[in-house]
């Protein structure tokens, strides 16, 4: 009840009765005019709320027998709750996954090709009958002329002998 505003209190006077019509004249007393620059009250102007400082240092929470069981069951709730969703999910979780990897083997797929393109025109280019000829002429491998070979004839049944 401290915090209670103090408009609802009853314990204010009473406003005095206001005087009868017939004993009011007309040389009462004048009104006072009226500060135009006087600002009117706030609303709850009036009010105070006391703060009453509270120490629950010495309090001891009592224990509840029921508690330990409602926190257990709801921990078993939760660790269910957590193992149907992550069954649920886990499918779609894999599939995305899946298609993931598919995509990165599909991409690995066409550079792997292209690499494998460059490679052949590569080697088409390096065994062209026209570098063979041109390696053959810098390293004087040409084709002998008919003069040039000669054929050995080896009798049969004769053996190389090392010496």
């Amino acid at each position: 009840m401290a915090t209670m505003p103090a408009f609802l209190r009853k314990n204010e006077a009473p406003a005095a009765p206001a005087p009868a019509p017939e004993t009011v004249t007309r040389t009462a007393r004048p009104r006072a005019a009226r500060d135009p620059f006087r600002l009117r009250a706030l609303p709850h102007d009036d009010i105070f709320f006391h703060c009453k400082r509270i120490d629950n240092s010495r309090l001891v929470r009592e224990a509840d027998p029921q508690a330990r069981g409602a926190c257990w069951s709801a921990i078993g709730a939760a660790c269910l709750l957590l193992v149907l969703l992550t069954s649920a999910f886990a499918p779609t979780a894999m599939t995305t996954l899946a298609g993931y990897k598919l995509e990165a083997l599909h991409s690995e797929e066409r550079r792997l090709l292209e690499e494998r393109r460059v490679l052949d025109l590569q080697e088409a280019e390096l065994l062209s009958p026209a570098r063979l000829d041109q390696l053959a002429h810098e390293n004087n491998l040409v084709t002998p002329s008919s003069g040039q070979v000669i054929h050995l004839d080896k009798p049969e049944g004769e053996v190389a002998m090392v010496k």
